[in-house]
């Protein structure tokens, strides 16, 4: 297909639901705008919490927002292994089945039952961005990350398009780290 798309690396973070925010960080709360992301309204804030697991903490894990309907953990499969847990890679949103953690913030914590994933590799279009690139919301591309030492092509890419979106695919430091690739990092669908 030859569509070049830039690559957004995804380090650990978090999600926080409304009322998580409020226990975490005092009723009333509002996230604070550090640094506008690619994608429109999405940002990452000053607010950082503790995340503590079966084996260790991970102190100082950014929180994303805006805030969302239920909380949610996004690990490598690196920082599940440090952090003492087994998780499944899932789309955002599908947190049904996966494993908790507890969450500190300055105020107070919250023990999560479940809402811990590897964050599926996806790549996020506009309706018209999609139809340049010849995709469809819901289907899985192939791309390649080209890089000096490390060309890789990652299969099962999930296309997001929709109106509120532009174009961009994440994937998390364990992949870039596979393919040798850092920030400014390019791409393009092969398949």
């Amino acid at each position: 297909m030859g569509y070049k798309i830039i690559v957004g690396i995804s380090n650990k973070h978090i999600h926080l639901s409304q009322k998580d925010l409020e226990t975490l960080f005092g009723k009333g709360y509002e996230l604070t705008v550090k640094k506008e992301l690619v994608q429109p309204g999405q940002f990452a804030s000053e607010e950082k919490v503790d995340l503590v697991g079966p084996k260790t903490t991970f102190k100082g894990v950014r929180v994303l927002g805006p805030v969302r309907p239920e909380t949610q953990v996004e690990l490598s499969f690196t920082d599940a292994r440090q952090f003492g847990l087994n998780i499944p890679v899932r789309e955002s949103g599908k947190l049904e089945g996966t494993p908790g953690c507890k969450v500190i913030g300055p105020c107070g914590e919250v023990d999560l039952d479940h809402g811990v994933i590897a964050a599926k590799r996806h790549a996020h279009f506009s309706p018209d961005q999609a139809k340049e690139a010849g995709v469809v919301d819901g289907q899985t591309i192939k791309i390649k990350l080209e890089s000096p030492d490390r060309t890789t092509i990652y299969d099962d890419v999930v296309v997001r398009a929709k109106p509120y979106y532009v174009k961009e695919v994440h994937v998390d430091t364990d992949e870039a780290n596979a393919a040798g690739i850092g920030p400014d990092a390019v791409c393009e669908i092969v398949d």
